[in-house]
């Protein structure tokens, strides 16, 4: 019998031990809730609402809680519902969001000057970053805060950075997961994260720091880092394919940022084409978070064997809804069989080595990409051949005969060089001017190449070194003879009006009327 009393006892102790400490930490919820909402309002100069704040039981009995003025206790806190916005004001998003919040702390901190959170967790988080200059008129920068944070682990989070016009749409970026490692009161951060992007689709792994966090303008708010890109499937854009992976270093503010690195496509292609070639750069970029505009400095890349640099950027008009790219490519010596099998079906058709500088405009799209390209350059063709069998023998049978020597066979895959000035619009690539040489012959005309039909339409002269009865054989040679002086001038043994037209890969030469 006293056995039993004995265990009503003990239960009857464990129990209200339970309920008291249960009592306690619901006592501290309205300290730990005030000093919660008070921490926010000064560290981010914004009125604070939470819907709702739940201490959990601590591990602790309420003697034990008592005796130590809740030193050692550790309590999990949870709450729900968490905005702070600009001021009350509502016409804008909060500059914080957040659905799910869950904290630990030893409650004996609640009543020391300095408070030392051990770990945060928040979950559904939205970041509303207002645009620079917003905010002026809140003074200071929550640099006096007694609260350190010494973990805060973030999931499902978005950051969003506020245009000047309201009518304008935001640049968000999805945040997967985002830890920060506080080193000290108004000091940086230190984070790694996955940030998710959708286009092209893929993870970016980064790791550096952030803040300390400028209430007063948080668009200044500092961050420095670096980050890989592994993977990313560009087979999602209409005109290109080809698995992307990136690595490099940024620095700046969440206004501006200026990011370093390279990436690499072992297999980039035009779908037009679908030949893959590899392809790497090396990049320099001052990317506006205000709008989301890009300005290279300049990027240098690597296409197959051929080297080019470009520089220029990537701007949201006024008029458009969409982004313009508006690039200058300096290519000093590419090699034109890379470039054939980038843009072309099949095995390149010539070979050689190319000068080229152009300027390449494609305006927010509405169609495809190829309708709405722009390029305007020029180019200097040197040591080309034609690998296909047809055109090279007509470009060593000009030679020939603009050398005199029309049965000559050891004329043979002569070399030629080219130089022009063009400008492609709505598919069109119009040259301005187009002059090839070969041994003995040049060819000097303008013109039209229509892409969509693949059709030629040229127009211009030949200027051969021999006269025109010595571009003949037999008889026909003699006939002509009295008719050399006709024909020589300009300069020229022969000078003739010619015209080119057909398809590209089957050009057809005739005298021009």
């Amino acid at each position: 019998m006293w056995l039993g009393g004995i265990a009503l006892f003990v239960l009857f102790l464990g129990g209200g031990a339970y309920i008291s400490a249960s009592i306690i930490a619901k006592q501290f919820e309205p300290t730990v809730r005030a000093q919660a909402i008070q921490y926010l309002r000064d560290r981010f100069h914004s009125d604070v609402e939470l819907a709702a704040l739940r201490i959990n039981r601590p591990k602790m009995s309420a003697i034990q809680i008592l005796l130590r003025h809740g030193r050692g206790a550790i309590v999990g806190v949870e709450g729900d519902g968490l905005t702070m916005r600009f001021g009350g004001d509502r016409s804008r998003p909060p500059l914080f969001a957040i659905q799910k919040v869950f904290f630990t702390m030893d409650l004996g901190v609640l009543f020391e000057p300095k408070k030392s959170v051990n770990f945060v967790s928040l979950d559904g988080m939205e970041i509303n970053v207002p645009p620079k200059g917003e905010r002026r008129n809140w003074a200071g920068s929550g640099s006096n805060s007694t609260v350190i944070i010494q973990n805060v682990q973030i999931r499902n989070a978005a950051l969003v950075l506020l245009p000047q016009d309201p009518g304008r749409q935001p640049l968000r970026f999805q945040i997967a997961r985002l830890h920060l490692e506080s080193v000290g009161v108004s000091s940086a951060m230190r984070y790694n994260a996955d940030l998710t992007i959708p286009k092209p689709p893929g993870t970016v792994k980064s790791s550096g720091r952030f803040g300390p966090w400028n209430a007063s303008e948080p668009g200044d708010t500092p961050l420095q880092g670096n980050y890989t890109f592994d993977n990313a499937d560009l087979g999602i854009f209409a005109a290109i394919a080809g698995a992307l992976s990136s690595k490099g270093t940024f620095d700046g503010s969440l206004n501006s940022v200026r990011a370093r690195g390279t990436t690499y496509v072992p297999n980039f292609q035009l779908r037009i084409a679908g030949n893959p070639l590899p392809l790497s750069t090396t990049f320099e970029a001052l990317v506006d978070g205000t709008n989301g505009n890009t300005v290279l400095q300049p990027v240098r890349a690597t296409l197959g064997h051929t080297n080019f640099t470009t520089t220029g950027a990537v701007i949201k008009h006024e008029e458009y809804s969409q982004r313009a790219i508006n690039l200058n490519v300096t290519m000093p010596n590419g090699d034109m069989r890379d470039l054939l099998r980038l843009s072309m079906k099949g095995p390149p058709f010539m070979e050689g080595f190319i000068n080229m500088k152009s300027s390449i405009d494609i305006p927010p799209l509405t169609t495809k990409v190829k309708q709405k390209l722009v390029l305007d350059g020029t180019f200097d063709l040197k040591d080309a051949k034609f690998l296909k069998s047809t055109i090279q023998d007509q470009i060593d049978q000009l030679s020939r005969r603009g050398q005199g020597q029309p049965k000559n066979q050891e004329i043979d895959q002569v070399i030629s060089k080219m130089q022009g000035s063009f400008r492609l619009e709505n598919q069109i690539m119009t040259f301005r001017s187009l002059a090839f040489e070969v041994p003995g012959a040049a060819v000097s005309v303008a013109g039209n190449y229509d892409l969509a039909h693949d059709k030629l339409s040229f127009h211009g002269a030949l200027k051969l070194n021999a006269k025109l009865s010595q571009t003949m054989t037999g008889w026909k040679r003699w006939v002509l003879k009295p008719a050399d002086p006709f024909f020589a001038k300009n300069g020229a043994g022969t000078y003739l009006r010619i015209k080119i037209d057909g398809e590209a890969h089957h050009p057809k030469f005739g005298l021009d009327r």
